[in-house]
């Protein structure tokens, strides 16, 4: 061998091997791109259940192209405490927060200091964006420079748009940020945010007799509305922002990484799509609202290609929790599609149907392609992996439930569990465990839905262990979590109880 050749295979090792070990030397700098999908199920997604009848084809091109898990999971149940923890790393519930915010609810849970993953990008040199729901609490100003704390309708006619927002994501670590406070099609304040301010106010009431009238169409609030927002086109807008952040920035610095944080309102409820999307499924507005999130993913990634930066991006889908009770329930009545399929529970429950989400992570000559793991992670471990990408060292104060997966994703896990634990919180605060294949349930029931009466009630499951106070399942032999071997397995529960306890106190469940 030649010594230009041998030199050149030195180089290259050197520059690998940060991205092998995860050390603190910086290696390459990928641009990063998350595609946050809202309530999308793992039973949504045709590469995740073949018997989905809303066809995803550019999704299912992304996982052929690189990784799927198959044992990825969301935080939290529910939107906001997600969010919280894919953007710092750190479970909600060590903050004590429970719920959702809605109108101007805030003020915004990341406290000022806290690092976040935006800001640990942009510190190593990343130019970085987000675009779309943010839903992590914002301090709206009345007139006279007070904070709103009312609630509801009444507290959006109180803001002053004027006036800046002094929590927005751009001060949270993002530079860019074009986007809604909460669930856009949902929640009393129909408007945009551009950065710190509200450039077009709302200025009437939302008329509803305007909007589309089906079964999944019932979950906006009543509320005020800005002239330039249209509740069917808001999807269409955010990635029209997204495409237009990738152009200028590649144009403007090309020598310069991005991380986007693509927040999508789809496949939220109410399932308003596009009107080019209009039947474009058989399988009804839910159904075609899950095709045009599948096209959100077609056009991002496609606009990379274009760019000539789909090489050295690495792309992560996946949803913030599971999907809500009204699709799962309708949709399995009107098209026999199941978005929770396989999996017991939806959206709020602590059972594998609230938390376990689709997630695909794709980055050309590191990733192998149409490859799947079924290791356990969560969405905070994002966190951990883009600074073992990056060649940062986190400080001990923050990521506290944040791991790095860099290995899983570089097929260098050598088959053994990244995690020790995986923790899970639902909308009330109740907490689980999961650890290799043993789920422990620190409470009775689901931790979020009600299945004694209403439209959940012929889902509703007999329990095998009604009096024990918590719940114990066995993945493995169990996953539809139907046989509860709490008082069969007393040593599990102990075991895995103290490991929930020592984590509370400890304040970390990484390394």
């Amino acid at each position: 061998m030649k010594l230009p050749d041998i030199l050149v295979m030195l180089v290259a090792t050197m520059l690998m091997a940060p991205l092998a070990s995860g050390s603190a030397t910086e290696p390459v700098r990928p641009n990063i791109l998350v595609i946050l999908a809202d309530d999308l199920g793992y039973g949504d997604v045709g590469c995740y259940n073949a018997e989905s009848k809303a066809p995803t084809p550019n999704l299912d091109r992304l996982a052929r192209e690189g990784m799927r898990f198959t044992d990825a999971h969301s935080p939290s149940t529910v939107c906001t405490p997600t969010r919280y923890s894919l953007l710092t790393g750190q479970m909600a519930f060590r903050i004590n927060y429970r719920g959702v915010f809605a109108g101007v609810g805030g003020p915004c849970l990341i406290k000022e200091n806290r690092l976040t993953l935006p800001g640990m990008l942009r510190d190593r040199g990343y130019a970085t964006a987000l675009t779309g729901k943010w839903h992590v609490g914002l301090t709206f100003l009345d007139k006279d420079g007070q904070r709103i704390t009312k609630g509801g309708v009444e507290g959006v006619k109180l803001i002053d748009c004027s006036r800046a927002i002094p929590d927005s994501p751009i001060h949270r670590g993002f530079e860019r940020f074009f986007g809604t406070a909460c669930c856009p099609a949902t929640d009393f304040l129909y408007a945009y945010i551009d950065g710190d301010r509200i450039p077009v106010p709302p200025t009437q009431m939302l008329d509803k007799s305007k909007l589309p009238k089906h079964p999944y169409s019932y979950d906006n609030r009543p509320g005020m509305i800005a002239p330039d927002f249209d509740l069917e086109d808001v999807d269409m807008v955010f990635l029209r922002k997204s495409r237009e952040f990738l152009e200028t920035h590649v144009k403007r610095s090309p020598e310069k990484p991005f991380f986007l944080l693509h927040s999508m309102h789809a496949v939220h409820l109410p399932s308003f799509p596009a009107k080019q999307f209009h039947g474009i499924t058989k399988a009804g507005p839910h159904g075609d609202f899950i095709h045009q999130l599948d096209h959100t993913v077609g056009e991002l990634t496609r606009t990379l290609e274009k760019l000539g930066v789909a090489d050295n991006t690495l792309v992560i889908f996946t949803s913030d929790n599971g999907p809500e009770t009204t699709s799962v329930v309708r949709m399995r009545a009107d098209h026999q599609h199941d978005g929770a399929r396989p999996w017991r529970g939806m959206k709020r429950d602590q059972w594998e149907g609230g938390h376990r989400v689709p997630l695909i992570a794709r980055w050309k000559g590191h990733i192998s392609p149409g490859s799947t793991s079924t290791q356990t992670i969560c969405l905070t471990d994002v966190m951990a992996t883009c600074a073992a990408i990056t060649g940062t060292k986190l400080p001990e104060n923050a990521a506290e439930d944040s791991v790095n997966i860099l290995p899983v994703l570089l097929g260098k896990d050598g088959g053994k569990p990244i995690r020790e634990y995986t923790l899970h919180q639902t909308i009330s605060l109740a907490l689980a465990i999961r650890q290799g294949s043993w789920k422990y349930l620190d409470h009775r029931d689901s931790g979020g839905n009600s299945y004694g009466k209403g439209a959940l009630q012929p889902f509703a499951l007999p329990d095998a262990a009604p009096t024990a106070p918590g719940q114990l399942y066995n993945l493995d032999t169990d996953p539809g979590e139907r046989n509860n071997l709490y008082f069969k397995h007393p040593d599990v529960v102990r075991k895995l109880k103290s490991l929930l306890e020592s984590s509370k106190t400890s304040g970390r469940s990484a390394p």
